[in-house]
């Protein structure tokens, strides 16, 4: 009976733990809304926490000699509100059986308070073992607090971590590891939805440099470490400043979620910004003006971040005296492998130092980067970057200078940007430093989409990538002055949020600065003409019928040589996939290539006639029969039925793959479904035959709805005797296993087209967040091709499932025969042109409602 009345008392007391956590977070919360102070709040809900778990504590019948002891960011007495509450309960030796069982009682308590743990059970020994062995461990225990229980065991602890403190160790294993989260996030904090918490200039930046000076003796705040030399009284105002606008913003977010969320999403982006009375200016929204608040902060923090990491190592690596400085010029001495200014004040006497700074760090591979008073001294100089300064001939031969040399050229555009050199120098680019996209596939702000197309330029020069793309690594390593692809990179979307076509203002930019720099006629032309089309490369290779002779004769004669032609092919390459990892694919780096390819035959004047064409792929497509054993009179009895266009539209392994598959099935009564893995490495190709009907097209959009996986591209073909031949690109929407995937893909595809089953309506799927909070006006245009033959349909709207499937229904509805379809996505963005005919495509009324209800299916 005593054990059930306990076992009530118990849990009559875990219910008002429990009400008294949520009463007082809900109370913290209300509070911090009304006054704002991170601090304030930090400290309190800290506190709430640590009362709450000594009463529990106290009640629970532990181990004698434990002690439980807060750790990471608890145990720093930062507590957000969704964070994790990290505990480590230790003890004075290993658990027995009995009170392991007690401790398993106690921990499983505290989860029923309803806070998210993070918890741990140790002995000061396996405490020592564990963090020798892992810095993650070793960091939360530096940062750990008593918080009851035995305050002699919990002493033994902090000397034991202590004592053999290796804080040089220490530093280099923190460095590494903020490197390769940086990498994670692509060593960029301006992200459109950035982690406020891991990316870089977030609060683990801070954090790195706290737990770094803890460990070495500097101090806990930032005003210890300018007690000690380390950084300015104002450079520790600023980071305190910093990192308590970093804070709200993280409480706001965990508020205004109610998780643990740590990226700003788009979805909360419009609430934050009203949260910190943002407002609407004229071409800028308040979501884009509390974002560009951000990334200043953000900015600041890794210059902040850069110059305590030098100095740091100074303190810790006190290696001066061992190794002079290494004069270098008068100007810049070597100090430790990095570049150090003489004197402090020589940007300020000597403008010609700024941009020879950077100049220097290219050629001397040994220079890490600079030391920190350099640093200082080049964010101190940046305001010296005036007009004068612009158009002093020997400025403007060094910035020339910079784009020339063979290294490090990515690395010194980006350290110019992040202490505003390069926006200084280039004013039109330092009105773009921060500046949101929200057309739904650049994942980067602007200036930070410019410096990953610089770098995927950069990539094409390095044999060690030469694997990734090597077209690209063979044409840029022989395309004389490719640098100027570099300068092209840096204009191409430098005129973005001024309203009108930001290629031809570009244009207009790009002239100006060549014809400043004294630049030779031919190559401003080039840079020029880079800038104007850096879009239209991949609009024909996406939208346009690369088998229409006449489309690479019109591309052609834009392009007008084939030294322009190699230099946009390598600048639309590195721009497509400098906008966001899901845009680029090995499809569209076929559809670039091949049209690359096509134009160069025409300009260099071999471009054979239709009839060679056709002949020379028939040719290829009989040798490759005939590796399988198979003569040429097979192929007589597919070829027959089908036309010119066919071969046009098809190459060789496409004609021999499918000519294998249905040479003795040309009139068959059942559908044939065949699939094989993409040529080009990505995806599958799918192969339908049957008796041509109406509702063809829509089935099979359908079908591969219904399975998740996008169609990319569609090549429809109606054979003379009646018959579909439709070819599909396919790939799946997760990480699909696709050759596993092609028996099951034949025969339920062929399944679905035997039975002819009526049409269901189309998948309601959920639209992106992106869509949602950036929605795309649905387009429908209908218009006739250039030879008044077919009707070209356009469409483009906000991408969703469904969404082609919806398409097709509606053109089966209409009875439209489709002859071609290009489909493509940028991002949430789906563009896609339908090429098709029909009688009643003849009447104005029709071609009317065919709009209208295209249109109604894109909204749906």
């Amino acid at each position: 009976m005593s054990s059930v009345v306990e076992r009530a008392a118990a849990q009559s007391r875990i219910s008002d733990w429990r009400r008294r956590v949520a009463v007082g977070r809900a109370g913290l919360a209300e509070a911090f809304r009304a006054d704002g102070d991170a601090k304030r709040y930090l400290r309190r809900h800290r506190l709430l926490i640590d009362s709450v778990l000594r009463e529990v504590w106290e009640k629970a019948d532990l181990p004698r000699g434990c002690t439980l002891v807060a750790v990471g960011g608890y145990g720093r007495g930062e507590q957000f509100p969704h964070s994790d509450v990290d505990l480590l309960i230790l003890l004075p030796d290993d658990a027995t059986e009995a009170e392991q069982t007690k401790l398993e009682t106690f921990i499983g308590g505290l989860w029923d308070l309803g806070m998210d743990l993070g918890t741990s059970v140790r002995s000061v020994a396996q405490c020592s073992t564990e963090s020798t062995k892992d810095i993650t461990v070793q960091t939360a225990l530096l940062e750990s607090r008593y918080l009851c229980g035995s305050r002699a065991l919990f002493n033994t602890l902090y000397q034991t971590l202590h004592g053999d403190f290796d804080a040089q160790k220490f530093f280099v294993a923190k460095r590494l590891e903020q490197d390769q989260r940086h990498a994670k996030h692509q060593d960029s904090p301006y992200s459109l939805e950035p982690n406020l918490k891991e990316a870089p200039g977030g609060l683990r930046d801070l954090h790195v440099i706290l737990w770094i000076s803890r460990a070495s003796g500097l101090g806990d705040d930032w005003r210890a470490l300018a007690a000690h030399g380390l950084i300015t009284r104002a450079e520790a105002l600023r980071l305190k400043r910093h990192e308590l606008l970093l804070q709200e913003i993280r409480i706001r977010l965990h508020l205004l979620t109610d998780r643990g969320e740590e990226r700003i999403l788009f979805d909360f982006q419009d609430a934050l910004a009203r949260e910190f009375d943002c407002v609407d200016l004229p071409g800028k929204r308040a979501s884009e003006v509390f974002m560009q608040r951000y990334y200043r902060t953000a900015k600041a923090i890794t210059q902040l971040n850069e110059i305590l990491i030098q100095n740091i190592s100074a303190a810790l690596f006190p290696t001066e005296h061992e190794h002079p400085p290494e004069p270098i010029n008068e100007r810049f001495q070597a100090v430790r492998e990095l570049l150090d200014a003489r004197d402090p004040n020589v940007f300020e006497r000597e403008p010609d130092a700024i941009l020879e700074s950077f100049l220097l760090l290219q050629q001397h591979s040994e220079l890490k980067g600079m030391t920190a008073p350099t640093l200082r001294a080049l964010w101190r100089a940046r305001a010296i970057i005036d007009g004068k300064f612009r158009r002093n001939p020997q400025h403007k031969a060094q910035f020339l200078a910079i784009l020339q040399e063979p290294r490090g050229i990515v690395h010194e555009l980006r350290r110019m940007n992040r202490y505003s050199i390069l926006g200084r120098y280039l004013p039109a680019f330092g009105k773009v430093v921060g500046q949101m996209q929200h057309d739904l596939f650049h994942v980067y702000t602007v200036d930070q989409h410019i410096m990953m197309v610089v770098r995927n330029l950069r990539r094409f020069t390095l044999l060690e990538y030469a694997h990734e793309y090597p077209l690209c690594s063979r044409l840029m390593n022989s395309f004389e002055r490719y640098w100027l692809l570099y300068l092209a990179a840096l204009f191409h979307d430098i005129a973005k949020g001024r309203g009108g076509d930001h290629s031809q203002l570009g244009e207009v930019e790009a002239a100006r600065f060549c014809r400043s720099h004294g630049l030779p006629r031919e190559d401003a032309e080039l840079v020029e003409f880079l800038v104007a089309q850096h879009l239209t490369m991949s609009s024909v290779a996406q939208k346009r019928d690369l088998s229409d002779p006449d489309v690479i004769r019109e591309f052609a004669a834009l392009v007008k040589s084939e030294r322009r032609l190699t230099a946009l092919y390598l600048l639309t390459v590195a721009d497509i996939r400098g906008t966001s990892p899901k845009v680029w694919n090995a499809w569209k780096g076929k559809l670039l290539e091949d049209l690359y390819r096509a134009t160069r035959r025409l300009l260099r004047g071999d471009n054979v006639g239709f009839d060679q064409d056709v002949q020379n792929k028939q040719s290829e497509a009989l040798r490759m029969l005939r590796l399988y054993g198979l003569s040429d009179e097979v192929a007589e009895t597919l070829w027959r039925e089908l036309d010119v266009p066919y071969f046009l539209r098809h190459d060789a392994q496409d004609i021999s793959w499918q000519t294998r598959n249905l040479y003795n099935r040309v009139r068959t009564e059942r559908p044939i479904v065949k699939a094989r893995l993409a040529p080009f490495g990505e995806g599958l190709q799918v192969m339908a035959y049957c008796k041509d009907e109406r509702d063809i097209f829509a089935r099979i959009c359908g079908y591969f709805e219904s399975i998740n996986f996008n169609i990319v591209d569609a090549k429809i073909h109606t054979t003379k005797h009646g018959y579909a031949l439709d070819t599909f690109l396919v790939m799946g929407t997760g990480k699909a296993h696709y050759r596993d995937l092609i028996n099951l893909i034949e025969y339920n595809l062929a399944e679905r087209l035997a039975n002819k089953a009526p049409l269901g309506p189309p998948t309601r799927g959920r639209i992106s967040r992106q869509s949602k909070h950036f929605p795309i006006t649905p387009e429908v245009t209908l218009r006739p091709d250039e030879k008044n033959q077919y009707q070209i349909l356009f469409v483009a709207a906000g991408d969703r499932p469904g969404l082609l499937y919806s398409i097709a229904r509606v053109l089966s509805e209409h009875d439209v025969r489709l002859h071609s379809a290009k489909i493509v996505t940028l991002g949430e963005r789906a563009e896609d042109v339908f090429l098709i005919s029909g009688p009643s495509l003849a009447k104005e009324k029709a071609i009317l409602q065919l709009e209208q209800d295209t249109l109604r299916a894109l909204q749906a």
